[in-house]
């Protein structure tokens, strides 16, 4: 049988992945220095490639899995676009993003510790996009 938890964590984690993703399309044809593209054009390689696992992840359990909530993506485009339109820069890119980051993780590390009777696969896969958008934080802190 499967743990309810298992399927509530993969959910969550498909969200976020998803989000990551959204966030990255909605900055990066506002990026100017070529390694800050560079960045996060392989961060988002990351976050598809995550991505897909997950989608295999959860047709494996016959799931459908979870998109982020319409109304956090519409604000989350809103405060993006009239911040970029304000300030058109790579800092304030790098700003956006690294909390955008903060926000995945704290969320994710929450539902890590709420469901933590999730197997240990779905767990790993937890960590594992934990570790990615740390990396991306660490990594924007070059273009504040």
């Amino acid at each position: 049988m499967i743990e309810p938890d298992t399927i509530k964590l993969l959910r969550e984690c498909d969200a976020g992945v998803k989000m990551g993703v959204s966030s990255i399309d909605d900055v990066l044809s506002y990026a100017h220095a070529d390694p800050l593209k560079k960045l996060l054009e392989t961060s988002r390689q990351e976050h598809e490639r995550l991505r897909r696992e997950m989608q295999e992840l959860l047709d494996r359990y016959r799931d459908e899995g979870k998109s982020p909530s319409p109304v956090a993506q519409k604000m989350s485009w809103v405060m993006t676009h009239v911040k970029l339109v304000m300030h058109d820069s790579d800092h304030t890119i790098a700003d956006l993003m690294t909390d955008g980051c903060n926000m995945g993780v704290k969320s994710l590390s929450r539902y890590l510790n709420q469901y933590a009777a999730a197997d240990e696969r779905s767990k790993d896969f937890a960590k594992r996009l934990i570790r990615l958008e740390e990396q991306l934080a660490v990594d924007l802190r070059a273009f504040l």
